[in-house]
C-alpha cells in the first residue's frame, strides 16, 4: 500500500475494562509536527485494508492518526454483536478502547494535544456518542443516531456528518441529526449525498465478497467518487477550524 507508513502498534494506556493487548493501526504525517490528531473508529468489518487507507488518507491531511481495533478480542465474528450492543448503550468495552486510543495520542510528544474522532459505519455511531467524551471535533459518517439523541449528544463537540441518500438502513437520519444539532446550538456541518449510499467514502468494496451482493441491494453499499470528493473537502476544512489550536 503506497503512501505513508502504517504503523501496528499496541494501544497504551490500557484502561481498566478495556480490551487486553488492544491492537491498532497508527500513522504519523512527514515533518516534524506538532500536529493534531485523530482517532478513527473502523467501519463493522474491521480494520482491514479499505479502513487502513483511511488511516493514511487522514495522516496524510496533516494528524497523527490512531484506529483501534475494536475487536482485537477474538476478531469480528465474535465481537461484532458486543461492539454494535456498546455503541447503543453508550457503555462497554469498545468506549474504553477508543478513550484508551485518545489518550494515547494526547500523550504524544508528536500531538498538539487537540484531538478529534472520525468513524465509519459501526464507527460514524460511535464518533457521535463520543463527541461528549474529551474530542475537539466529531466526524460521522453514515452513522446510526443514538436513540436518546438529546441525552447523548448535549454538550457535544462541532459534528460534520455525511450521509447517503440512497441508504435504505439510515433513511432521514441527515435531516434528523441536522435539526438536532441545531436545537442543541451544537456548531455543525450535516448533509445527504442524494445519488450515495452506504460506506460512500471508501475508494473501493469493503467486507466479505459473499455479502457484497447483498449489501449493495439494500443498502446500495459502495464508493461514490463525486460525493467522497465532496465530503472529504467538508470533513478537511471543519476539521482544520476546530482541531487547529493547541488545547490549552
Amino acid at each position: 500500500m503506497p503512501g505513508l507508513a502504517i504503523v501496528d502498534v499496541t494501544v497504551s494506556p490500557l484502561l481498566a475494562g478495556g480490551s487486553p493487548g488492544l491492537s491498532g493501526v497508527l500513522c504519523v504525517p512527514e515533518g516534524d509536527g506538532p500536529w493534531p490528531g485523530v482517532v478513527i473508529v473502523h467501519e463493522a468489518f474491521g480494520v482491514n485494508d479499505v479502513m487502513r487507507r483511511q488511516v493514511q488518507r487522514m495522516a496524510e491531511a496533516g494528524y497523527v492518526v490512531l484506529m483501534p481495533d475494536l475487536f482485537t478480542v477474538g476478531g469480528a465474528r465474535k465481537c461484532l454483536t458486543a461492539t454494535f450492543r456498546a455503541m447503543a448503550s453508550g457503555e462497554g468495552r469498545a468506549w474504553v478502547d477508543i478513550e484508551s486510543a485518545r489518550q494515547m495520542l494526547a500523550a504524544r510528544a508528536d500531538c498538539t494535544g487537540e484531538i478529534g474522532v472520525l468513524g465509519f459505519c459501526m464507527g460514524g455511531g460511535f464518533a457521535l456518542g463520543a463527541a461528549t467524551r474529551g474530542f475537539a471535533a466529531s466526524s460521522a459518517n453514515y452513522g446510526r443516531l443514538p436513540k436518546d439523541m438529546d441525552a447523548v449528544l448535549a454538550g457535544a463537540c462541532p459534528i460534520v456528518g455525511s450521509y447517503g441518500g440512497k441508504d435504505s438502513s439510515l433513511k432521514g437520519a441527515a435531516a434528523t441529526l441536522e435539526a438536532e444539532l441545531t436545537k442543541l446550538g451544537i456548531p455543525h456541518d450535516v448533509k445527504e449525498y442524494p445519488e450515495a449510499g452506504h460506506a460512500f467514502l471508501n475508494e473501493e468494496e469493503s467486507g466479505p465478497k459473499a455479502l457484497r451482493f447483498v449489501m449493495k441491494r439494500f443498502l446500495n453499499l459502495g464508493p461514490n467518487p463525486e460525493a467522497a470528493a465532496d465530503a472529504w473537502q467538508r470533513i478537511d476544512g471543519f476539521f482544520a477550524e476546530h482541531l487547529a489550536e493547541p488545547a490549552k
